[in-house]
């Protein structure tokens, strides 16, 4: 089981400062792997959000659907870890966790956690903004 988030925003916020500065002394390869993967965050972010919206449409969920985001949130998690962004990471991987048993995390748990799509799409876009600096 993933630890109760202990990922305040501020304490996330001086992890990417962190990580940006060590990034801007980094290889081209590492920098391009680095935008890849919060380009990524963008991606799935949306594709989960169309995904939420067709819930909330249909109120139908899809197994097929919920697998691909479970994957996809996952694997995005172990690359951000990799790649040093492991607080990020985490959130990734609490999403991932999330899409594979949507009841295995009560709602306070998921607020505290503050895994939404909104907020991991702006924090990926708040990324990329700063590493285009």
């Amino acid at each position: 089981m993933i630890d109760a988030p202990s990922i305040g925003l501020w304490e996330l916020l001086k992890h990417a400062r962190s990580w940006l500065g060590n990034l801007h002394r980094a290889g081209r390869t590492r920098k391009l792997a680095s935008v890849t993967a919060v380009r990524e965050i963008v991606t799935i972010a949306r594709e989960t959000a169309v995904y939420l919206r067709q819930i909330n449409e249909t109120g139908k969920r899809e197994h097929a659907t919920e697998r691909r985001l479970t994957a996809g949130w996952t694997n995005l998690g172990f690359q951000l870890k990799d790649l040093g962004l492991t607080k990020l990471a985490k959130r990734c991987q609490i999403s991932g966790k999330h899409w594979s048993n949507p009841n295995h995390f009560d709602d306070e748990f998921l607020r505290k956690a503050d895994v939404s799509v909104e907020r991991m799409e702006k924090l990926a876009l708040d990324l990329l903004n700063q590493i285009d600096r």
